[in-house]
């Protein structure tokens, strides 16, 4: 092979050598295929109808505990923002109740109440809601059941109400 012919191949290979040895200039570089994520936005969350007995689903929080822990089904809601909305009652031993309306976000593994049920039947909306965190250590913390056991078991939320209600009814061996 003479100088020229030689010559000549090195420089049509030259290209394919410099493009695998080192990466494209960082300013040519375009990924299509990034979305930027919109900052989170809470959905507006409105009381729902009080609770009826016969909508109530009981979930376990721990034998450290007598009191009865109870979801309504009729109440819980999957929101756009991954919220998931219920209402919740807790009954002493001796029959006193508690009633919130709540909000679980899965992600960040916090808790809202919205609302607070009376005993008339009616709510009193809670006027410094706020976000808060989970406390995960405590056997006596219903959140941590819902968190762990129901609504976010794998860290996301539940994708809808009915599986919402399948999981708690799977929680005490309902099916």
């Amino acid at each position: 092979m003479n100088g020229m012919k030689l010559l000549a191949m090195l420089l049509l290979a030259l290209p394919a050598v410099c493009l695998g040895s080192s990466p494209p200039s960082p300013d040519i570089v375009h990924n299509t295929n990034y979305v930027e994520e919109a900052p989170w936005e809470e959905n507006l969350a409105s009381l729902p109808a009080y609770p009826k007995d016969e909508n109530l689903l009981p979930f376990r929080v721990s034998s450290a505990t007598n009191n009865k822990f109870m979801i309504d089904s009729a109440s819980i809601t999957v929101g756009t923002d991954k919220v998931v909305r219920y209402t919740v009652v807790i009954e002493s031993p001796r029959g006193a109740r508690t009633v919130n309306y709540e909000g679980l976000r899965c992600e960040t593994m916090e808790r809202k109440i919205y609302g607070f049920g009376q005993a008339d039947g009616k709510w009193t909306e809670n006027k410094r809601a706020a976000w808060d965190s989970i406390k995960l250590r405590s056997l006596l913390s219903y959140h941590k059941a819902l968190f762990e056991d129901i609504f976010c078991d794998v860290g996301i939320a539940v994708w809808s109400p009915e599986e919402a209600v399948r999981k708690l009814k799977q929680s005490v061996g309902g099916y």
